[in-house]
């Protein structure tokens, strides 16, 4: 993750800080030792660690996820090439921010109280209205459910694959595509 500015800069070390100590053992004032600057200098970019985390989600995650969701509201999902679509294009957004979700995994108990966790927890919600049918049998609406935790988990979990994160995340993608034709098709109904 080499980005160029001051503002990314920080956003970097901080989120390998919180992937490595996690978000509440790690300061702001670690934060800017290991940028090598002074605490004003951090706080000049973001007061708060909440609001560190916050920009991290809004620039690596929220965004891009909402343009997925953008596209799902204006193709309105019935048929099943659209739903993989999304998951195609919710795939390529999460496949930018793995150390993100790392953290969102690890650190789920702060994402709780922190207001930002209640706005990815939405975007996922929307997501996954797009992709299950209200009226599907219950293991179908779980193949739906599964196919999006399968996306964000495989990005960290395989790290004793030896798999690259790009084989990780095409894995992942044809396990999730495969759910969602599965329920789509209504393989659950009994």
């Amino acid at each position: 993750m080499s980005r160029g500015n001051t503002r990314q800069r920080i956003q970097d070390v901080a989120l390998e800080l919180f992937a490595e100590r996690g978000y509440e053992k790690t300061s702001l004032r670690e934060i800017a030792e290991q940028l090598g600057v002074t605490k004003a200098a951090l706080y000049y970019h973001f007061k708060t660690k909440e609001d560190l985390v916050t920009s991290l989600f809004e620039d690596l995650v929220l965004g891009p996820a909402d343009e997925v969701i953008a596209w799902a509201r204006i193709h309105r999902p019935t048929t099943l090439e659209a739903k993989l679509q999304i998951l195609r294009r919710y795939s390529a957004c999460i496949s930018n921010a793995t150390p993100l979700v790392r953290f969102m995994h690890e650190n789920q108990a702060t994402l709780r109280e922190l207001s930002i966790g209640e706005q990815m927890k939405e975007r996922i919600f929307t997501l996954l209205g797009f992709l299950k049918d209200e009226d599907a049998a219950l293991t179908d609406q779980v193949r739906c459910t599964s196919a999006l935790f399968t996306m964000h988990s495989t990005l960290f979990t395989l790290d004793s694959s030896g798999a690259g994160p790009e084989d990780k995340r095409r894995a992942a993608l044809e396990v999730a595509e495969e759910l969602v034709t599965a329920a789509h098709h209504g393989d659950g109904a009994a």
